[in-house]
This record gives structure tokens, C-alpha cells and sequence, in this order.
């Protein structure tokens, strides 16, 4: 089988995962009902969800994790041409050790190739987000809440980053489970591109 072959269908398999994984995330709960990868709290701000929820005021911090996650699946939408765009870029060589390698080696080059532009598109977009879907405001009151309690330690974490970060972590985390369906599933192979350049590596 020729290289041009192999690079076509693993750019196929990938366009899929992309197609298939990235489009969840981007739905209304596509992160926060989505155990694999919903957001949760990062370590310092754990003791401060734990304090609201001693003083009874368990809502506001399930609305401040549920509306981290809805800035993240916000942003996913920014993501898919930036995919595109380097799936396009694969060539013959990235493709036939990819084909040979992990379950997840596809996804691997995707994220070595792509982490950089994406976080620089995601930051601006969660930024934006926050503000969207009002978590900025919901934060600044969470965070004015806890600051007040008596005897506690202050915190003023970058959300934006720790999103940001949370949210490519996701998006790369549902590639690798549709590319380890298409090495590992022959049902999953749909198209007979895909048959014919999987039944290589099986």
C-alpha cells in the first residue's frame, strides 16, 4: 500500500475522532455530564468549594463548577479548524509511524502539533466565555465569599489558565478514545479506507 494511502486514511481517522469526540464537547453539557473529562475544581480553590458548602451555600459552588465547564465547551467550537488544519499538514513519514505506533499516537502528533495555537485561540475565547456565560461575575462573588470567612487563607487563582489548559485536556482525551475505537473495533472502521489501512496495523 502506498504512503499516500496511509497518510489518506489516517487523516481520516482522525477527522472522525474530530467529527465524532470534538462536536460532543461543544453541546450544552459536553464537559460537565461527560465524567471523562469534566472540569473540576483545581487544588486550591477544592477547600473553598468545601467552606461554601459547610456555611450552606452548596448552589453557588455547584454553579461555579458547572459554569467553568460551560466556558469550556464554549471554546471548543474555536477548535476544529485549528485541527483541520494540521491533520492537512501530516505527511507520508508522520503517518506511517504513527499508523505503526500506540493506540494513541494519532492524537499524540495532533497535540505536539497543535497545543500551542490552540491555547493561545482557547485563552482569549474562555476569557470571553466567562464573561458570556457569567462565570466572571459568579467567580468574584465565590471568591469575595470565602475571602470573608474568618481565619481563612485568601486565594486568587488564574481561572482562565487552569480552564484552558482542562479544556485541551479534554478535547485530546476524546480523540484518543475515538482513535482507540478505530485501531482496536472493526465496526468503527466506516468507511473502506479506513478497513484498508487499519487491517495494517492489526
Amino acid at each position: 500500500m502506498d504512503q499516500n494511502t496511509i497518510a489518506n486514511g489516517l487523516k481520516q481517522a482522525l477527522d472522525q475522532g474530530i467529527d465524532k469526540q470534538v462536536s460532543k464537547l461543544t453541546k450544552t453539557d459536553g464537559f460537565y455530564r461527560n465524567q471523562m473529562v469534566k472540569i473540576l475544581l483545581p487544588q486550591e480553590l477544592q477547600k473553598v468549594d468545601q467552606t461554601l458548602r459547610d456555611i450552606g451555600l452548596g448552589s453557588l459552588a455547584d454553579e461555579g463548577l458547572k459554569i467553568l465547564n460551560r466556558a469550556a465547551e464554549d471554546a471548543v467550537k474555536e477548535a476544529t479548524p485549528i485541527f483541520v488544519q494540521a491533520v492537512k499538514q501530516m505527511t507520508f513519514q508522520d503517518a506511517k509511524t504513527i499508523l505503526l505506533g500506540s493506540d494513541n499516537a494519532a492524537t499524540n502528533y495532533l497535540q505536539t502539533r497543535t497545543t500551542t495555537s490552540l491555547y493561545g485561540k482557547f485563552n482569549p475565547v474562555i476569557k470571553s466565555s466567562f464573561a458570556k456565560v457569567g462565570a466572571d461575575q459568579i467567580w468574584t462573588n465565590i471568591i469575595n465569599r470565602y475571602n470573608a470567612v474568618p481565619f481563612v487563607q485568601k486565594v486568587n487563582p488564574d481561572l482562565t489558565d487552569y480552564v484552558t489548559t482542562q479544556a485541551l485536556n479534554g478535547v485530546f482525551t476524546m480523540i484518543a478514545i475515538e482513535e482507540k475505537d478505530i485501531r482496536t473495533n472493526l465496526s468503527a472502521r466506516t468507511t473502506n479506507l479506513l478497513r484498508q489501512v487499519f487491517a495494517l496495523q492489526d
